[in-house]
Parts: C-alpha cells; sequence; structure tokens
C-alpha cells in the first residue's frame, strides 16, 4: 500500500506586496541621500517608489538602477534592482541599508536607469502609453550606461512570490 499527499500553494502578488519591496528600495535611497548629496530629493525618491511599486505590481520590470554616473558609467554608490519570479521558491527578505559611505562621487551626478520586463514589451502600444501616462514621471530611451568597477549581489527583498535582488556596484 502506498500514499500520495498533494499541497498546492498560491500567492498572489498584491499592490501590498509591491509597496512592501517598494519602501525597501525608498529606503536604500534615502540613505544614499544622507550619506551622499542630499540626491535624490525627497519627491524624486517618493516617484522613484511610486513607479517601482506601479511596475512591480504589473510584471513590467526587469531592471533599475539608481546612483551615480561619471563620463556615462555608474560607479559606487549605485544600486541594481533586478525583478525575479519566485516560481514556488523562496528567497530572503533582508532588511535595507548598508549602503558604503565615502565613495568619491566628485564630478558625478544622480541618474536611473529602467529596463522593462519581456511582459512590457509584449503590449500593445497603446497599452504602453496607458500605462505610461498613470506613473509619476516620464521616462525617456538611452543606452544603458556601462559601470565603472564591478556589481555585488548583497540584498534581496520578497514578498509575494516575488523578489527584487540589490547589487551594488564596487570599485575595484
Amino acid at each position: 500500500m502506498s500514499f500520495s499527499e498533494t499541497y498546492a500553494d498560491s500567492i498572489t502578488f498584491s499592490l501590498t506586496h509591491a509597496r512592501h519591496i517598494g519602501a525597501k528600495v525608498a529606503t536604500d535611497l534615502r540613505r544614499i541621500q544622507r550619506l551622499y548629496t542630499g540626491q535624490p530629493t525627497d519627491s524624486r525618491i517618493a516617484e522613484f517608489e511610486a513607479e517601482i511599486v506601479a511596475l512591480l505590481k504589473a510584471g513590467y520590470l526587469e531592471a533599475v538602477t539608481y546612483g551615480y554616473k561619471r563620463n556615462g558609467a555608474w560607479i559606487e554608490p549605485s544600486l541594481r534592482y533586478t525583478a525575479q519570479d519566485l516560481a514556488g521558491g523562496s528567497a530572503d527578505d533582508d532588511d535595507p541599508g548598508r549602503i558604503r559611505p565615502g565613495a568619491n562621487i566628485d564630478g558625478a551626478s544622480f541618474h536611473s536607469y529602467l529596463t522593462p520586463s519581456a511582459a512590457w514589451h509584449a503590449l500593445s502600444a497603446a497599452d504602453r502609453a496607458a500605462f505610461e501616462s498613470s506613473l509619476p514621471f516620464e521616462r525617456t530611451e538611452a543606452p544603458e550606461p556601462g559601470i565603472s568597477g564591478y556589481l555585488s549581489q548583497d540584498r534581496s527583498y520578497s514578498a509575494g512570490g516575488r523578489v527584487l535582488i540589490r547589487a551594488s556596484v564596487r570599485s575595484y
């Protein structure tokens, strides 16, 4: 005689999950603000948070980078967040933080760069335009900046079956 047991778990990614993850990104940005030149501003951080929450909820985010650029490349203390579906797996839900102080940002300015997901590219032009109109600001197309140094994966923020993997730009 044999027995088997089946267990199914279904998690629906909700606006609450997206806000949980978005708040952690906003906290990271506030730490950069405090440690460096006061950039990004509080209002810009609120816009970035609203954008990432909307994109996460809809499944339209592949990656987004926030930080300082010099000579067309990201420098420390820049952060790249890459979205992943856990597909039934699990991931850590770390506390935000551990932004290293004291990086040389002379001659650099704060920027962000977003890469939309395949789901975004599958939308019609009209659907993309409608979604973009709901976001707090408009992004323009540009080539993706390079990295001066390397990326070091150091945090993951997860909720509701999705995760944002954070990697920090580090200097050689």
